[in-house]
């Protein structure tokens, strides 16, 4: 809500600058991108409860000092531009440690797949829902009660993590005398090794360049090219939700990964059809529903690539792959962010969409032609674990 919409819109509201609203976004995410690789060791080496909970309390009072400032009228640019990098190193610690603490609550690893799915839906639904909830509040009451929504809703986090209770036998210490560039550089070994993997964070590496182009032009879409206000703005912001909600209805009656590689290929490729969709549109109600259709791929695009990576990936570097994962997923945005305001300032809004869109394309031409080899490898592993639970039984 804050780092998609309530602070983009205020950046734009007070620049009317679509290169500093682009160069803001990318300030915003590039400590994110820097810090997402030691996340990972972190992960793997400590408790992701503790790494959490630190993360909410840290949160928590960036989230207070937007909501004073924006209370009393003082924000400026600079307030804004400093507090999204803060914003943006929390976010860096965060994205690893919150993917790979599900398989530490769920006992069995049968379960593992359906939980894994689950977490990732909700947290992709969190990025579609985050902004519609926030537009709804910017149009009826103002943008600085996004802030203190977001400050409240702190607190549930750090009151749920404290209830929450790490079952013994996951609570491991791993190695805290390792070196953790040493640790860090396996990693990035294992991924070099395995080429599926690269295959799925180049995708979403892909995806995400431009999907966060997509969400940072929302606001001038809205003021610009559709001639609208923040009630505008809230309206095709919550176009995202819906699609995303159509998704998870076809995700909970799925039962096997088997097959989401194709949903991927699907999922990329229509994603730039609802951008091109929305660069043309100059009316709401068919903007509305581009985004939806860019909603709900998008969401089955990050939760299929999550589930497989965290399905098949060893368990021993989970921590470590799931930090290149947010590394492609969010450490992408701050170029998508300065993708989009330089397009924007230059050729304008919808010019911007319709190379984006050209992008979803040409990547899903290239992922295509690795969707034999990925396919291959998913097999592989799933008649691996069905030889080995075999085994267990008998």
């Amino acid at each position: 809500m804050t780092q998609q919409l309530a602070i983009p819109w205020l950046i734009y509201d007070l620049t009317q600058s679509a290169w500093l609203l682009g160069l803001a976004g990318f300030l915003q995410f590039l400590p994110t991108l820097l810090l997402i690789p030691v996340s990972g060791v972190l992960s793997d080496r400590w408790q992701q409860r503790d790494l959490l909970m630190l993360v909410q309390i840290l949160g928590i009072s960036i989230s207070i000092t937007l909501t004073i400032l924006t209370f009393l009228d003082l924000i400026t640019f600079e307030a804004l531009l400093i507090l999204s990098v803060l914003n943006g190193l929390l976010k860096g610690l965060d994205m690893p440690v919150r993917h790979t603490i599900v398989t530490h609550t769920v006992d069995d690893r049968v379960d593992w797949a359906n939980a894994i799915a689950l977490n990732s839906v909700m947290l992709s639904l969190s990025l579609v829902l985050g902004p519609a909830l926030g537009g709804i509040l910017m149009s009826t009451l103002g943008v600085k009660y996004c802030f203190l929504y977001d400050s409240l809703s702190y607190l549930a986090a750090i009151l749920t993590l404290q209830a929450m209770h790490i079952h013994p036998m996951h609570q491991q210490a791993i190695s805290e005398n390792a070196d953790g560039w040493q640790r860090f550089c396996e990693g990035f070994s294992y991924i070099k090794e395995v080429r599926p993997i690269r295959i799925l964070l180049l995708i979403i590496a892909i995806k995400s360049v431009v999907g966060s182009a997509c969400i940072a032009l929302l606001p001038v879409f809205a003021a610009d090219v559709l001639r609208g206000n923040a009630s505008t703005l809230a309206m095709i912001s919550a176009a995202g939700p819906v699609g995303a909600l159509l998704a998870c209805l076809y995700l909970s009656i799925r039962q096997s990964i088997l097959g989401l590689e194709r949903l991927i290929l699907v999922s990329q490729a229509l994603i730039g059809v609802g951008f091109f969709a929305v660069a043309y549109s100059r009316e709401s109600i068919f903007s509305f529903l581009s985004l939806i259709v860019v909603g709900g791929f998008s969401l089955l695009h990050l939760t299929s690539s999550n589930t497989i990576i965290q399905s098949l990936v060893a368990d021993d570097k989970r921590g470590r792959v799931m930090s290149f994962y947010a590394l492609a997923l969010v450490g992408m945005m701050p170029f998508g962010n300065l993708l989009a305001g330089g397009l924007a300032q230059h050729m304008g809004a919808p010019s911007a969409l319709i190379v984006c869109g050209c992008i979803c394309w040409l990547g899903s031409a290239w992922f295509f032609f690795q969707l034999p080899q990925l396919t291959l490898w998913i097999r592989k592993h799933l008649q691996t674990d069905a030889s080995d639970k075999q085994e267990e039984f008998v």
